[in-house]
């Protein structure tokens, strides 16, 4: 704004005004997408169910062969309580590292096109279908917590640890799903999807510490580990979500890096999102 040749500059108060409304819009749309991702969620209850075969498989079996192996997990916590955090996180994982493939579903059926017209930032588009994995992995959560307790897992059901594990689940879902859309906005089509989701969810699964402690590794995979996301994952939801839970990191450093992974792919994928389209 200029009068008579001097700028004049707004109003602090107006300023704030603008500001909390055009952050109050982001959120909005953000919510939006995220709420019509979980809506197909309500009308399919059947995937919340299939995908609680793999947690299941994964606590009553490996998890109780394993138990017999002592020396797995460190100190005195029993191996099925170690292994209960992992399988938590992987399940997570199993949920967001196909996201993508709806990503090319709407792209085929259009509906991408009818997002990419909408004056909705796309970096709100993005943290929208981020924000409706971490969701749909809550339920993956639900389904973990009461297995564990049917096992005589140790749980910690402080609700403000339960709320951190929550919270942990999203970050680390969102972050997966992010770098699930930056693939398929690469490949861009849904065969080629499937082989390398196929390729990256095993190495990012066994170069963390989900199934076996970082003691355990040899250096040149430890190295791979303090560079896995999923690492930290675990490593917050250990430390949370059981009553005798330790961290290697710290929880404040788990979600710090977590934070970062996931603003650094939340960027590139809304660089990237605009061109799947075409």
């Amino acid at each position: 704004m200029v009068r008579s040749g001097v700028p004049v500059v707004p109003p602090a108060n107006m300023v704030e005004r603008r500001l909390s409304q055009t952050l109050g819009e982001y959120a909005t749309q953000t919510f939006a997408v995220a709420a019509a991702e979980v809506e197909k969620l309500y009308h399919d209850p059947l995937e919340l169910l299939t995908r609680a075969v793999q947690p299941v498989l994964w606590l009553l079996l490996f998890g109780e062969v394993m138990a017999q192996v002592r020396g797995v997990a460190p100190g005195n916590i029993p191996y099925l309580d170690f292994l209960a955090a992992g399988i938590l996180a992987q399940s997570a994982l199993f949920v967001a590292i196909f996201y993508g493939i709806s990503a090319i579903w709407e792209r085929d059926l259009g509906v991408l096109q009818r997002y990419l017209v909408s004056p909705a930032p796309r970096s709100a588009l993005v943290l929208g279908k981020a924000l409706s994995a971490g969701v749909r992995a809550l339920s993956q959560a639900v389904i973990v917590y009461l297995l564990a307790l049917l096992l005589g897992v140790a749980l910690d059901l402080n609700p403000l640890h339960v709320a951190g594990v929550a919270a942990a689940i999203i970050l680390g879902s969102g972050l997966f799903a992010t770098l699930s859309l930056i693939i398929a906005c690469l490949v861009k089509t849904r065969e080629r999807f499937m082989g390398i989701g196929q390729v990256l969810t095993m190495p990012i699964f066994f170069a963390s510490n989900a199934i076996y402690p970082l003691s355990l590794m040899p250096s040149w995979l430890k190295v791979v580990a303090h560079a896995n996301p999923l690492t930290y994952e675990v490593d917050v939801l250990r430390t949370l979500m059981l009553a005798n839970g330790t961290s290697d990191f710290g929880v404040l450093l788990d979600f710090a890096v977590l934070f970062a992974f996931g603003a650094v792919l939340v960027a590139i994928a809304a660089r990237m999102y605009g061109r799947m389209g075409f």
